[in-house]
């Protein structure tokens, strides 16, 4: 609870600098491959902290854009996906769709290239957040 009235972290690590490029950003796309049925835990902790941060500090991640994306070799993505959107939807962010959830399949290096749809998905993702940022920005 060391942060929670102050915009710091008393963890010496590299959070901070990519916290603060956070902040500074419009948007922001959280990936994460499907690990035994939920993003990774180097991706949870970014997720935890920083939003504890900026929810304890004047919500300041209310009002950007942001979503997930998520690559899965055959299960567990859609779970994963909504764990990554909760936290989108409790920091107060607009999350534009796409053409279809944001996911990909893929196992081995490169598996992902292969999946049209899942590239024309996250294509679709990123001129939607794109939109999105400039149509706020207006």
């Amino acid at each position: 609870m060391a942060c929670e009235n102050e915009e710091t972290c008393p963890i010496d690590d590299d959070l901070f600098p990519i916290y603060t490029k956070m902040k500074a950003a419009d948007g922001i796309i959280l990936t994460s491959p499907v690990y035994y049925g939920s993003s990774t835990a180097l991706l949870k902790a970014l997720m935890e902290r920083t939003g504890f941060i900026a929810a304890h500090n004047g919500r300041l991640f209310e009002g950007k854009v942001g979503g997930p994306f998520v690559v899965a070799r055959r299960s567990s993505q859609y779970f994963t996906a909504a764990q990554l959107s909760f936290w989108f939807h409790t920091l107060g962010f607009f999350m534009p769709g796409s053409t279809h959830p944001n996911i990909s399949f893929g196992r081995n290096k490169g598996d992902v290239e292969n999946d049209e749809e899942g590239l024309s998905t996250a294509w679709n993702f990123g001129k939607n957040i794109a939109f999105l940022i400039k149509k706020l920005k207006t």
